[in-house]
């Protein structure tokens, strides 16, 4: 572990808050783009991806908008908007150009270490509910980038799909299942400390761990002072530099409030906690093969669409359900409870009354979820396993999520629950708000980042740099149907994805 053992000043070109994927993703493409640039990292912990980018605090689906029903809602006049779903998924496939070529050039030792092959299954019953998933089939599979998807309402199909879910269900109840074979299970913990492995060794970059940034001044050059407090020594460093990212998860929006930047004014944060069952009887975990997503409880945040979740973890299967939602005032898992009431500006605190009142339905959901017994969670799971027992599973906690809240002209504040980069009007600083679908996407977010803030990006060396790394540059994977078939057959052979790799060469 760095420390910054000097009482002096230091002037790294970039700095970085924040040990996790997006960091790890933006310093990568930075120094290749750029070998000279020198970077800090910081990380407020004394380990990287300690937060959002955990494999225990990530569903890790590899999001796709293949089996996660709430990027396709259903519109008032019945059909259904897969704009967001089409977006998602063209982003996802960007995310793998970029990590097989990190396979290709031995920056990641193995695709194995961190992506694996799993089917991504839409499950739903009842009438309406069946209705609204064959709509959606219909609608996505009209775009070439859902090509494979299979629908499904046989009984006994499901029941070859995914048995577990079929056992013990009414025999009359009308079911219905999506299944996209091309699913992946993402380890962003293991890809983020592969990232980070790499950029150590390289010159320029220094990671700083137990360092905690704690203020912001802004220079008349344009540069940033950075108060940046040893959390061992409890010593307090200076750091000046030309650009700042921060993607601190739910530490950002604190940040971001410090820097006093215009364009962060009126941004608050709602956190959201979760939790999940997970399964401690390996005959079942070894029954289940896929990530299987069904229709989020009304009123529920969308980070709390249930999902019976295939993972494999540090090399081991697990079988993972929930997330079960809760209510905590911490923006972070190792975070304080002020963050909350400190978080509350004169300029946020409108949009967040706002949001507050009109989202009241989320607020009666959260207290229901804290309120919850064993039991009652028990009870959820038997909608997607009607034969679970309660003695097979253990209650764990995962990560802490914090949804945006932002100004609206017709209601004063809204709440957000996608990813929202903030950036300043002259592109020195830029902070990332916002959960889901965030790691999925993260190439394709700091590709624009790097748009926005940095001047060289439309350079020539630059842009043939990114053609480099990412072949489809340029172009859109969502319009040229030859492309993105290329594109994944490309991906899928180097990151090794091919449906047989999991079953013939992991041992579970």
């Amino acid at each position: 572990m760095n420390t910054i053992n000097s009482s002096k000043t230091i002037y790294p070109d970039v700095v970085l808050i924040g040990a996790g994927i997006m960091s790890a993703t933006l310093g990568v493409l930075l120094k290749k783009l750029n070998p000279s640039v020198t970077i800090s990292i910081f990380e407020r912990l004394d380990r990287i991806t300690a937060e959002s980018s955990d494999a225990w605090n990530n569903a890790g689906t590899g999001h796709s908008a293949f089996c996660e029903l709430n990027y396709t809602p259903q519109l008032p006049d019945g059909s259904i908007d897969y704009s967001k779903a089409v977006k998602i998924a063209e982003s996802f496939e960007i995310s793998k150009e970029f990590w097989a070529y990190l396979v290709e050039n031995e920056i990641i030792d193995s695709p194995d270490s961190f992506i694996h092959h799993i089917p991504h299954m839409s499950f739903v019953w009842g009438e309406e509910n069946a209705e609204y998933l064959r709509k959606r089939f219909e609608a996505l599979t009209s775009h070439h980038l859902f090509d494979g998807m299979e629908y499904t309402e046989d009984k006994d199909e499901i029941s070859s799909w995914i048995p577990l879910v079929m056992e013990g269900r009414d025999p009359n109840e009308r079911v219905a299942a999506t299944k996209m074979e091309l699913g992946t299970d993402v380890n962003f913990g293991a890809l983020t400390r592969s990232m980070f492995n790499h950029l150590e060794e390289q010159a320029g970059v220094h990671l700083f761990l137990n360092h905690e940034v704690d203020d912001f001044e802004r220079k008349k050059d344009g540069s940033w002072i950075l108060e940046v407090k040893d959390r061992g020594s409890k010593k307090i460093h200076k750091v000046q530099t030309k650009f700042v990212f921060i993607g601190a998860g739910g530490g950002s929006l604190p940040l971001l409030e410090k820097s006093g930047i215009p364009e962060g004014k009126g941004f608050g944060g709602f956190p959201v906690s979760g939790q999940w069952l997970v399964c401690n009887n390996p005959e079942i975990v070894e029954k289940h093969q896929a990530k299987v997503y069904g229709k989020a409880s009304v009123g529920s945040p969308p980070m709390s669409v249930p999902h019976l979740d295939t993972r494999l973890i540090d090399g081991q299967k697990a079988l993972l359900f929930g997330p079960y939602a809760g209510f905590s005032t911490k923006f972070l898992k190792n975070g304080s409870y002020m963050d909350l009431p400190l978080s509350i500006k004169l300029n946020n605190i409108k949009p967040m009354l706002a949001a507050g009142i009109h989202n009241m339905p989320l607020t009666k959901y959260l207290i229901d979820q804290v309120r919850q017994s064993p039991e009652d969670r028990i009870l959820a799971l038997k909608d997607y396993l009607p034969e679970a027992r309660l003695e097979d599973w253990d209650l764990e906690t995962a990560g802490q999520r914090v949804q945006v809240i932002k100004k609206d002209k017709k209601v004063g504040g809204v709440l957000e629950f996608g990813t929202e980069m903030v950036t300043a009007a002259d592109g020195s600083l830029a902070a990332l708000l916002g959960a889901s679908p965030g790691a999925s996407t993260s190439v394709s977010i700091m590709i624009d980042l790097i748009h926005k803030c940095f001047k060289d990006a439309k350079s020539e060396e630059w842009q043939t740099e990114f053609r480099n790394m990412i072949p489809s540059f340029g172009q859109s994977l969502a319009k040229d149907a030859k492309l993105a078939a290329k594109t994944r057959a490309r991906t899928t052979e180097v990151l090794q994805l091919g449906a047989s790799r999991l079953e013939e060469e992991i041992p579970f």
